[in-house]
């Protein structure tokens, strides 16, 4: 049952996303989809349900089941603090450090922050909240040549972007983004089960000195969405 109950609600969130479902669209009934599915009515009335309680659908008494989707949704254009995103939106922001440590860099960590093999590095690991629900964890490592204060800081009273960007202001980064299932310890951190799909944004910042940061931000993916809007030049046109 829960196999076919999120292939239901995967395929209501890609309908979304593309664009084939709009704001104010009704869905398919809960007996459409149990047909169109081959499951029981139970198992399409839980997908919906599901999307109705987060926020995605919304329902009308006695016309049915539209499209809502009030997620937050973040841009890829430009790098903004997320306790400025969230407040932007007028919800209330709130973090948990889970913990802020020195390590070893092993291999891999150095060479993504241009350093050798067991250099000391700092790692943090924070969840945010909006509205006191999980909407980012944020698994940072950072180069101490270019933030030395980081690992001393207070990161429930300041961001690690904004401490980073006024230490080593952001010269240029790197995205990569990718939709995954979550490791079962970042599940357990933002309160969803493992077989719900996440967003996964990895981003490597850089200062004029070097590379100052690289971060996985894993976002669920039925509260959180990545957006923007593009303006291009018009072109000068030759008489």
């Amino acid at each position: 049952m829960a196999s076919h109950f999120i292939k239901i609600k995967s395929h209501l969130l890609a309908q979304i996303e593309d664009g084939s479902m709009q704001r104010g669209d009704k869905v398919p009934s809960e007996n459409k989809l149990a047909e169109q599915f081959n499951v029981s009515r139970m198992t399409a009335r839980r997908a919906l349900t599901e999307l109705v309680n987060e926020g995605i659908l919304f329902r009308s008494q006695g016309l049915g089941t539209f499209v809502n989707d009030q997620r937050p949704m973040s841009s890829m254009l430009k790098i903004i603090s997320i306790d400025d995103e969230v407040l932007t939106r007028g919800h209330s922001y709130t973090n948990r450090v889970i913990f802020q440590k020195q390590i070893l860099a092993n291999a891999h960590q150095a060479h993504t922050l241009g350093l050798e093999t067991n250099d000391a590095i700092y790692q943090t690991q924070i969840i945010h909240l909006e509205n006191n629900t999980p909407i980012q964890l944020e698994d940072r490592l950072v180069n101490p040549n270019y933030a030395g204060g980081y690992i001393e800081q207070d990161f429930t009273k300041i961001t690690a972007n904004r401490y980073l960007n006024k230490v080593a202001p952001l010269t240029e980064a790197e995205h990569f983004v990718e939709a995954l299932l979550p490791p079962t310890k970042v599940a357990h951190a933002l309160s969803i089960s493992p077989q719900q799909p996440c967003l996964l944004v990895s981003r490597r910042t850089f200062s004029a000195k070097g590379i100052v940061s690289f971060a996985n931000l894993y976002h669920p993916g039925n509260r959180y969405r990545l957006g923007g809007h593009l303006d291009f030049p018009t072109a000068n046109c030759e008489k």
